[in-house]
């Protein structure tokens, strides 16, 4: 049983999935960031009289 040679286009559609991975993973860090962020300001305290039903 041998190994057959990678073919071009799979390499291709790896370097785009790898790409579209790094991608979405900054993506997903950027908004986690900016979650933290927001809530360790208090951001998401409430002000009397305000209160969210």
């Amino acid at each position: 049983m041998s190994f057959r040679a990678t073919h071009d286009l799979h390499k291709r559609r790896f370097g785009r999935n790898l790409g579209v991975g790094l991608v979405l993973a900054a993506f997903i860090a950027i908004v986690f960031g900016l979650t933290i962020a927001k809530v360790s300001n208090g951001g998401m305290t409430f002000q009397p009289g305000t209160e969210q039903n």
